[in-house]
């Protein structure tokens, strides 16, 4: 296959495309059965730290005494950050063809994701997300966060590609219209299959003999 001349490069988030949302409401939901929790109070006090969190200016253990240790609690804050780290899982077809991608057209793989630091560690890491990743522009490590435009132009920054050589894949239809204003081609990902056509418009077809 000829390699596509135009895109040397794909952004994609980590949460809603390759793996799960970590940390998310229904994560939440289901610590606060869990562990016994107030689900309202909770909420109320995860909503006002969250943005802080995920700019990496709480650490996990201060978002933790904020949120859950605020008053005295029958189980550990190891006990909890296990279980948070527990509701992570991969959507192997998506990270699969992002690989065969990598290899078969050479691309750079570019995250742009708002995770807190903690978390977006050891998601990288159980998922071995840095196998193929060239560089994880993570809101945490960066200090800044989407929607935030400056994001998007520290990530074209550090690939070094203009917007015109970029493909986008991002699930909030929010983001992808900040990226497109810079000139960055998208792509709003709601499954593997509609991804996989719309990358083939981008005459980036997937080939799933091109592993890792």
């Amino acid at each position: 296959m000829k390699k596509n001349d135009s895109v040397t490069t794909i952004f994609l988030d980590i949460g809603g495309v390759m793996l799960n949302d970590g940390w998310d409401r229904h994560a939440r939901k289901r610590a606060a059965k869990t562990f016994d929790l107030d689900l309202e109070e909770m909420e109320s006090r995860h909503h006002l730290t969250f943005e802080t969190y995920e700019e990496g200016k709480l650490t996990m253990n201060e978002y933790l005494d904020l949120v859950i240790f605020y008053k005295e609690c029958s189980f550990t804050k190891a006990q909890f950050r296990r279980f948070m780290f527990a509701q992570s899982i991969s959507y192997p077809k998506m990270i699969e063809m992002i690989q065969s991608l990598k290899i078969w057209y050479g691309l750079k793989i570019i995250v742009v994701s708002n995770e807190a630091r903690e978390l977006n560690a050891y998601r990288v890491r159980k998922f071995k997300l840095g196998s193929f990743v060239d560089s994880f522009i993570s809101s945490s490590f960066v200090n800044l966060r989407k929607p935030d435009v400056d994001i998007y132009r520290l990530a074209l920054d550090i690939a070094q590609v203009p917007a015109r050589q970029v493909v986008y894949i991002e699930n909030t239809p929010m983001f992808i219209k900040i990226a497109s204003s810079l000139g960055i081609r998208s792509i709003l990902h709601t499954d593997y299959a509609s991804t996989c056509a719309q990358l083939n418009v981008f005459g980036l077809q997937h080939n799933e003999r091109a592993t890792v």
